[in-house]
C-alpha cells in the first residue's frame, strides 16, 4: 500500500516537471579575466529561458539549474555546475501601443529567468561546450511535428580555445549581446519584422570593436525528453553530450525556414522580416550569429524563441489583381480586409474624377463609371496620421454581360442538350465551363458552348455554368431545376372534362398535351391531328382518349376523360338574407365550365363575373342570375339577397368626472336590446341612462343587438375621464414670532384660494404671505378647471418673543400626548441639527428637518427611563444663529 502511494506522488510530481512551458533560451557567457593559476581564464555562465507567464505549477520554476561543461574536442564531460537564479522580469506587448493593429494580440508574453554562475576553465585547444536541457515545449506548436510537447530542448553556448588559426586569443571572448525587444505582435498572413540583432562588446587594447557579426537562420535542437525516456529527466545533469539531435519540424517547415519561404533574416542585420504563416499559434525558431574576429570564424551564438502569431490585423491596402464589373456602371469597392477603427481610405477611380475619402471600416465606397472600359484603381489608407499604405487594381467595367441556359430533354436513356443563351453588351462571349451534376462521374464537365450529357441516374441535377467574354466579364450561373427521369414527362391542362353533345348540337374540343418527343392519341375515331400534343375532338359519347410520348426510345403514357352531357345541370342556391353593407360568397351547385353572373339593379358589386363563386357586396335587395355553360349547352338560374340593415349604437359623448364623483350616461339606439360592459361601477347595464363611479379613467361598450333579420350586433363606446384624486395641502401647523412674515405653501391642484382673509398679501395663488400677531387657522382650496377640489388647514401659533428654539425638560414615549421630544421652532427658518445624548454621551438621536424627535428608541428598542442630553443648532428668519442645550427626562 505503501509503494503504490509513493508510486502515485511520484508520478504526480513527475507529470508536474513534465508540464510544457518553456517557450525559449539562450546560453551565454562572458570572459572575466585570467585566472589565478597560469592558463586559466575566468568566464560568467548565464542561461536565460522564456517561460510561460501563465505557469505557476510547482516544479516546473526553479530556483537554481544543472550547466554541464564539455570538452569540444571529444565532447568528452568536464564538469557540471549549479546555477543560481540571479534574476527575473516579464516582458508583454501591450495591445494599446501600436494603432496600426486591428485586433491586437493580449497574450504575448515571455517570464524571463536568469541563472548566473562563475567558473574558472583551463585554456584549451578547442574550447569548450556549455549545455543545458530541459523537458518540455509546449503543445500544439505549428511548425513542430506533433506532438510538439514530446519535444525537450537543448540550449548551448561555444567557448573558442586557444589554438583558433591567426587568433590566439579567441577563448578571450564574451557572447553578443541580442535585442532584449522579443514581445512584439506578429499578424497572420501579414508582413513582420521580428529583430534579433545583436551587440558584440568584445574590443581590441584601444577600445575599438574588433568582432564583426553574420546571422542566419538554424536548427533547433531536442533534448530533455520526457521521464520514460531517460532517467536523469526532464532536466538531466548531467546534460547528454554533443553532437545534439535536430527538433523534427513539420511540413514544409525547417531551421532555415521557420515562418515559411516567406519570411527571411538579413544576414547584416539580423532583421526577420517577410509574410508570416496564415495560420495563428506558436513558432519555433532560432538565430545563429557567427562571430568574426580578423574574418576568422571564432564562435557561433544561439537564440532560440517561441514565436507567436497572431489574428490581429494591421493597417493594410489591399485589393484584388484585377475586378469585373459587369452588371452596372454604378460598381462598389472595398479594401480586401477591416481596418482599425479611424482608417481613411482615399480612393482614386482611374477616370479622372474627383477623389472619395471615407472612414468605414473596410472603407466601401460606389462609383458611377460614364462609359465603359478598364480603369486603374488606386486606394491609399491612412491611420492617426502615422500608418500609410497604399495599392492599386484594375476594374473592368463592361456592364449588360448576363448569364443564361436552357435545356432539352429529361429521359435518363437519351442525352440532356444544353444551349447557352448568355448575353454580353460589350465584347464576345468566349469561355464556357459547365459542370453537369452527375454525381456519378468525375468527368461530367464540358467548355464547348452547347455541350449535351448522358446522365446515368434520375433525380433532380445541380448544372452550372461560369461562362466569360473577352473584356474580363465572368459569371456563375447555377440551377437545380434539371430532373432526370425514366420516363418524359407529359404535361395535361386537364385530365377530366365535359363536352355538350345534343344533335344536332355538336362540340369539338381541344385536348391540351405538353412535353418533348413525338405524341400520339387513341382511339383514332372523333379526332384531327392525333399526332401533336393539341388534338381536336368530338365524341358522341363519353371517351378516354389516351396519350404517347415517345422521347427517341423513352415513352410515357397518360389519359383524358371527355364526358358528354346533352343539358347542363344547375342550382343557383336558395334565396338569402343578410346584413346591409356585408360581403357574401354565393355557391351554385352545377357542373358547368363556363359561368356568368349579372345584377339586378344592376351595378350590385360582383367581385368576378365569370367565377363560379364569386363574392358579392349588394347596396340593397338584389337578384343575382348566373349562366352556365358547356360548350353550346346552356342554362340559367337565380337567387335573391334580402339586405336588413345593422342596428344603430350611439354611446354618447365622452365626459371628465371628478375622483369619486358620478355621471349619467346619455346613450341612444336603433335596436332592440342593449348591454353595457364593464358593469362593476354602473347601476343599471342594460339601461340607456345608466348612473356609473369609475375610480379610473374608464371606457364603457355599448353593445346594441335587433331582430329584424341582421343578427350581428353593433357597438360603440363613450370614455370617462376622472381627474385624478386632489392632495389638497396647505403645509404643515408651524409657530412663528410676532413680526414674522410667513410665506405659504400651498398645493394640490391648478388652482389655491385661502380664506378668511385677515393678514395675508392675497387670497389667491400658492404662496401668500401673513403678518401675524396671534395665534391663526387658515382654510385652503385646491380646484381644477372642471370644477374638482379638495380643502386643508393649516394652524400657526405666535410667540410674543424673540425666533427662538424651545424643547420640553420631559417626554412620555407611547402616550397620546407629548410622546416624542422635538424642538419647537419659533421664528426659525433652517434647523441645522437636534441631537440626544445618553448619560455614557452615546448619540442616540439626530435630525435636521422640522417637527421629527425622537419617541425614546433605539434601533427599535425603547430605551431606560432618565435624563438625556439635547443639543440644537437654527438659523431664523434674520439670519442669526441660535445654539441651545438642555436635558429632558425619560418617562415610563
Amino acid at each position: 500500500m505503501r509503494k503504490l502511494l509513493w508510486l502515485a506522488l511520484f508520478m504526480l510530481t513527475l507529470s508536474s516537471l513534465h508540464a510544457a512551458h518553456i517557450r525559449g533560451g539562450e546560453m551565454s557567457y562572458k570572459y572575466i579575466g585570467p585566472g589565478t593559476v597560469t592558463g586559466t581564464s575566468r568566464y560568467e555562465l548565464t542561461l536565460k529561458l522564456y517561460i510561460d507567464c501563465n505557469q505557476n505549477a510547482p516544479g516546473q520554476l526553479e530556483t537554481s539549474v544543472p550547466i554541464t561543461i564539455f570538452q569540444t574536442y571529444g565532447n568528452s564531460l568536464y564538469g557540471t555546475e549549479i546555477a543560481a537564479m540571479s534574476s527575473e522580469s516579464f516582458i508583454r506587448y501591450d495591445p494599446a501601443s501600436n494603432p496600426c493593429i486591428s485586433n491586437p494580440p493580449n497574450d504575448v508574453c515571455y517570464r524571463l529567468r536568469f541563472f548566473t554562475t562563475n567558473v574558472t576553465l583551463p585554456d584549451i585547444p578547442g574550447g569548450y561546450t556549455i549545455s543545458f536541457q530541459r523537458c518540455c515545449r509546449i503543445t500544439g506548436i505549428q511548425n513542430v511535428a506533433a506532438p510538439s510537447d514530446s519535444y525537450g530542448a537543448t540550449y548551448l553556448a561555444k567557448i573558442p580555445g586557444d589554438d583558433v588559426a591567426l587568433v590566439p586569443d579567441a577563448f578571450k571572448n564574451s557572447s553578443p549581446k541580442f535585442d532584449p525587444r522579443d514581445a512584439v505582435a506578429i499578424c497572420y498572413g501579414s508582413y513582420f519584422t521580428f529583430d534579433f540583432s545583436a551587440i558584440d562588446s568584445d574590443t581590441n587594447s584601444v577600445g575599438k570593436l574588433t568582432d564583426s557579426l553574420v546571422y542566419s537562420l538554424c536548427d533547433a535542437y531536442t533534448g530533455g525528453g520526457q521521464g520514460n525516456v531517460c532517467p536523469n529527466c526532464p532536466s538531466p545533469n548531467p546534460a547528454a553530450a554533443p553532437p545534439y539531435n535536430t527538433l523534427n519540424y513539420s511540413g514544409s517547415y525547417s531551421g532555415s525556414s521557420p515562418m515559411g519561404f516567406n519570411a527571411t533574416i538579413d544576414p547584416k542585420t539580423g532583421i526577420l522580416s517577410g509574410i508570416a504563416p496564415s495560420a495563428e499559434g506558436q513558432y519555433v525558431v532560432k538565430a545563429c550569429v557567427s562571430e568574426y574576429r580578423n574574418n576568422v570564424l571564432i564562435n557561433v551564438h544561439h537564440k532560440e524563441i517561441h514565436i507567436r502569431v497572431s489574428d490581429c490585423i494591421p493597417l493594410r491596402a489591399r485589393l484584388e489583381p484585377d475586378y469585373s464589373y459587369c452588371d452596372d456602371f454604378n460598381v462598389t469597392f472595398r479594401n480586401e480586409q477591416v481596418n482599425p477603427a479611424g482608417t481613411m481610405y482615399i480612393w482614386d477611380y482611374g477616370d479622372g474624377s474627383k477623389r472619395d475619402t471615407v472612414f468605414t471600416s473596410d472603407g466601401m465606397v460606389q462609383h458611377l463609371y460614364l462609359a465603359p472600359n478598364d480603369y486603374t484603381i488606386k486606394l491609399k489608407v491612412i491611420l492617426a496620421g502615422q500608418c500609410f499604405d497604399s495599392t492599386t487594381t484594375i476594374a473592368k467595367v463592361w456592364p449588360g454581360f448576363t448569364p443564361a441556359f436552357d435545356f432539352r430533354g429529361s429521359c435518363i436513356l437519351n442525352p440532356v442538350a444544353f444551349t447557352d443563351r448568355t448575353t454580353s453588351a460589350y465584347g464576345t462571349v468566349n469561355k464556357w465551363r459547365w459542370d453537369f451534376g452527375d454525381e456519378t462521374s468525375t468527368q461530367d464537365f464540358s467548355t464547348i458552348r452547347n455541350p449535351s450529357w448522358k446522365y446515368s441516374t434520375t433525380g433532380f441535377k445541380t448544372v452550372r455554368l461560369i461562362v466569360e467574354s473577352d473584356k474580363g466579364c465572368i459569371d456563375t450561373l447555377e440551377k437545380n431545376v434539371i430532373e432526370i427521369k425514366d420516363k418524359p414527362t407529359i404535361t395535361l391542362a386537364f385530365k377530366d372534362t365535359l363536352i355538350c353533345s345534343n344533335r344536332p348540337v355538336q362540340d369539338t374540343l381541344q385536348l391540351q398535351a405538353s412535353g418533348f418527343g413525338v405524341f400520339s392519341w387513341t382511339p383514332a375515331t372523333d379526332i384531327l391531328n392525333a399526332n401533336t400534343g393539341t388534338p381536336l375532338v368530338w365524341p358522341s359519347i363519353t371517351t378516354t382518349y389516351r396519350v404517347r410520348l415517345d422521347e427517341n426510345g423513352c415513352i410515357n403514357n397518360d389519359s383524358v376523360r371527355v364526358r358528354t352531357v346533352s343539358v347542363v345541370t344547375l342550382n343557383a342556391g336558395p334565396d338569402t338574407t343578410i346584413c346591409l353593407t356585408d360581403t357574401i360568397r354565393l355557391r351554385p351547385i352545377s357542373d358547368g365550365l363556363k359561368f356568368t353572373w349579372s345584377s339586378n339593379p344592376a351595378g350590385s358589386p360582383i367581385d368576378d363575373a365569370n367565377a363560379k363563386s364569386p363574392l358579392v357586396c349588394p347596396p340593397g335587395n338584389a337578384t343575382f342570375t348566373l349562366l352556365a355553360e358547356i360548350g353550346k349547352c346552356n342554362k340559367t338560374d337565380l337567387l335573391n339577397v334580402h339586405t336588413v340593415p345593422y342596428p344603430i349604437a350611439n354611446a354618447g359623448p365622452d365626459a371628465i368626472i371628478c375622483y369619486e364623483d358620478t355621471i349619467q350616461l346619455q346613450a341612444s339606439m336603433v335596436a332592440n336590446k342593449l348591454l353595457w360592459s364593464p358593469a362593476n361601477t354602473m347601476n343599471n347595464p342594460t339601461s340607456l341612462t345608466p348612473v356609473v363611479w369609475p375610480l379610473r379613467t374608464t371606457t364603457y361598450v355599448m353593445r346594441v343587438t335587433d331582430i329584424l333579420g341582421c343578427p350581428k350586433p353593433r357597438y360603440d363606446s363613450v370614455t370617462v375621464t376622472v381627474r385624478p384624486q386632489i392632495m389638497a395641502f396647505a403645509g404643515n401647523d408651524t409657530t412663528i414670532v410676532t413680526g414674522q412674515p410667513l410665506r405659504l405653501q400651498g398645493s394640490g391642484a391648478e388652482f389655491i384660494e385661502w380664506w378668511p382673509p385677515n393678514y395675508l398679501s392675497t387670497t389667491r395663488g400658492f404662496n401668500p404671505t401673513a403678518m401675524l400677531n396671534e395665534h391663526f387657522t387658515y382654510y385652503m382650496r385646491a380646484s381644477t378647471f372642471e370644477g374638482c377640489y379638495a380643502d386643508d388647514t393649516i394652524n400657526i401659533k405666535v410667540f410674543k418673543t424673540k425666533p427662538d428654539v424651545f424643547v420640553p425638560n420631559a417626554f412620555r414615549p407611547g402616550a397620546s400626548q407629548n410622546n416624542v421630544l422635538r424642538p419647537i421652532l419659533a421664528g426659525i427658518s433652517k434647523l441645522s441639527y437636534f441631537q440626544v445624548y445618553n448619560r455614557w454621551g452615546q448619540l442616540v438621536f439626530q435630525t435636521s428637518q422640522q417637527n421629527m424627535g425622537w419617541d425614546g428608541r433605539i434601533a427599535g428598542k425603547m430605551q431606560d427611563p432618565g435624563a438625556y442630553v439635547w443639543v440644537v443648532k437654527a438659523e431664523d428668519y434674520l439670519g442669526q444663529w441660535i445654539v441651545k442645550k438642555g436635558s429632558a427626562v425619560l418617562i415610563r
